[in-house]
């Protein structure tokens, strides 16, 4: 076992509960980690129902940084799979989740996906906060025994470069690509546009 592997353990067991964790914080920190990522499409949602044509267009970025960074996730899952902590007997498993590789984590990803797009594309404070709610599911997921510390910083990684990748592509795609989905939008939910619940 190289040296970062046995930091990732060593970091694992100092966030990782024990077995006399009060019920309590083990249904909270559930709650965190399986429920907090639904926040997600609600807020891109909100960017394109009521955002005007530039925060639709941060929202089309933000769903492609995320998707193509679940596609290299997948990648390497097949290339490089990471057991999880239960899977090696390591730590307590406060949460059931099916014993499949654990590195990058796809919770992580995608709030690191949003968030970074958010942070770097004009709307700092949705990116931050987005990030930190990240943070919170990173840690209790941890804290549950499903993921180690390296899963998340390593979902973080991938995320960015993605988004460094995507970038450069969607400043020259971005214009038609939204006006295209804002026409699709536009004839589909004509009515309650018109009726002024949502914005043109």
């Amino acid at each position: 076992m190289n040296e970062i592997e046995t930091l990732n353990r060593i970091w694992f067991l100092q966030i990782n509960g024990g077995a006399d964790t009060p019920a309590w914080l083990v249904q909270v920190a559930i709650g965190i980690a399986d429920d907090l990522i639904y926040l997600i499409p609600l807020l891109l949602l909100g960017f394109w129902l009521w955002g005007n044509h530039a925060r639709r267009s941060i929202a089309l970025k933000a769903s492609l940084v995320t998707l193509v960074s679940l596609a290299a996730n997948q990648a390497i899952c097949a290339l490089w799979p990471h057991p999880r902590p239960f899977m090696i007997g390591l730590g307590q498993a406060l949460m059931t989740h099916v014993a499949d590789s654990s590195f990058p984590s796809d919770h992580m990803t995608v709030f690191a996906g949003v968030g970074l797009t958010l942070l770097f594309d004009g709307t700092a404070g949705w990116g931050v906060a987005t990030l930190l709610i990240g943070l919170c599911v990173a840690w209790a997921r941890v804290f549950l025994g499903v993921h180690f510390p390296l899963d998340m910083a390593g979902a973080v990684v991938v995320a960015g470069v993605v988004y460094a990748a995507v970038s450069p592509i969607w400043r020259k795609v971005a214009t038609p690509c939204t006006n295209l989905t804002e026409m699709l939008y536009r004839t589909l939910l004509a009515r309650p546009i018109a009726a002024g619940w949502l914005r043109r």
